[in-house]
């Protein structure tokens, strides 16, 4: 875990996060607006991102950061920022993804005190929202270019987390807090992430229906190549071994949604800012047979235990994915350095079909009537799930599922109207033995 004296240089920017015409970075990079030392409060800082402009051109914060401490957060914390993008769509007249605040509105101000300080609220024009509040060392409103508005369809609604800051003591006039934001379970295919900042009540009580708090979003990358080919029989000879296959699918994942034992959290932005999860779809062979009997021969096959759920377990302990629903919500902390929800899609996790893979890992026995003078193979898809890192190597078990339910078969020569399908039994044995 990173300490107050560990700092994570980044050397050059991670590729973007693109939604729309929206992108989205992070920087570690921050400077100190104000502090409340000497106001009799509790001490905080605030802070606001300043991603290096020749790493990071033409990008802005959406907010303040609030610490519940006075240290420098400088290479310790990581905070989005978002640059407005190429247009998306064919719509000649689509809306920017960003825009200026067209005001500020004072919510609270550090007076009576031994320290001077504001906290403003961006007023966002219509059709975008402020995803944070901004802060002034005295009381001078911010510039209008010190954040930047969201478009609303390109954030979610969100909920208040945990309390970071209050002004008890302070002196001041109104009373002022300041929380987290939590992002809530993310649909199928997105990942729903808080940028960092911060949102204020008058009051020190939790604020609830009248909070506007907002994450961003941000859908999956998913990668999909050509699904494997049923093998052919061309002859009675036995069938020959399938080559390895490439991933058939794979999810790319942001480093925030994956945990890494081998990587502190925040020096996975600058070694691996992407993870791949790859699934590897290859049929294999259950069981072959040639009936050279002049009448229809049952014969019988096992096939073994694919998904092993300890590895299953193991997998989402230590990288936090979930395979078959939604990552609970992330707070933000040492090992989370991004509050977030994610959720893998559900072609991606085969449970838009059958959920029986996850579920149904033993053996099963399957039977099948062959008729005379045919060979006939019979296969099972398998899906092996890896993780890897940017530069390849892997960074958790991996693990397979098969649906219990789903078999294929080949046989030759191909007469469909004559060929039983094989199919899942119970309480047969495994040997070959002739139809009654």
């Amino acid at each position: 875990m990173p300490t107050d004296n560990t700092a994570i240089p980044v050397a050059k920017p991670m590729e973007s996060i693109k939604f729309d015409n929206l992108l989205i970075n992070f920087t570690t990079e921050f400077q100190r607006v104000w502090s409340t030392k000497g106001s009799g409060a509790e001490l905080a800082s605030f802070w606001r991102p300043s991603p290096a402009p020749d790493l990071l051109p033409g990008y802005f914060p959406l907010g303040d950061l609030a610490a519940s401490a006075d240290s420098n957060i400088s290479g310790q914390r990581v905070m989005a920022v978002v640059c407005e993008g190429d247009p998306q769509s064919n719509e000649p007249h689509q809306q920017k993804a960003l825009s200026r605040p067209d005001d500020y509105e004072q919510i609270w101000k550090s007076s009576d005190s031994g320290s001077s300080g504001a906290i403003w609220r961006p007023i966002p024009p219509d059709g975008y929202v402020a995803l944070g509040l901004v802060c002034s060392n005295g009381h001078d409103k911010p510039s209008l270019n010190a954040v930047r508005c969201v478009r609303t369809d390109l954030v979610i609604a969100s909920n208040v987390g945990d309390l970071i800051w209050n002004d008890k003591g302070s002196g001041a006039k109104v009373d002022f807090s300041a929380w987290s934001i939590t992002p809530p379970n993310a649909e199928e295919g997105e990942i729903y992430f808080a940028p960092g900042t911060f949102i204020g009540a008058n009051s020190y009580d939790k604020p609830f229906t009248h909070a506007a708090a907002y994450s961003l979003r941000m859908q999956i990358p998913l990668q999909i190549n050509p699904a494997p080919q049923l093998p052919v029989l061309t002859g009675f000879s036995a069938p020959q071994p399938l080559e390895t296959p490439a991933a058939t699918q794979t999810a790319r994942l942001p480093w925030f949604a994956v945990e890494d034992n081998f990587m502190l959290p925040i020096e996975r932005f600058s070694k691996s800012p992407y993870y791949h999860l790859a699934r590897t779809d290859q049929y294999v062979l259950i069981g072959e047979g040639h009936n050279t009997d002049e009448k229809s021969k049952l014969l019988r096959w096992s096939a073994p235990r694919t998904l092993i759920d300890k590895l299953l377990q193991v997998f989402t302990r230590i990288t936090s994915i979930e395979v078959k629903s939604a990552w609970p919500t992330r707070v933000s902390e040492a090992g989370h350095p991004v509050t977030y929800s994610a959720r893998l899609t559900k072609s991606f996790t085969h449970t838009e079909k059958s959920f029986s893979g996850w579920v149904k890992s033993q053996a099963i026995d399957i039977a099948a009537i062959i008729p005379k003078n045919r060979m006939l193979a019979v296969y099972q898809l398998h899906s092996r799930y890896d993780l890897l890192r940017e530069d390849g190597t892997q960074a958790a078990v991996s693990f397979t599922y098969a649906d219990s339910d789903g078999l294929d078969f080949a046989e030759y020569p191909r007469e469909d109207n004559e060929v039983c399908a094989p199919a899942p039994v119970t309480g047969l044995p495994t040997a070959t033995d002739n139809a009654p």
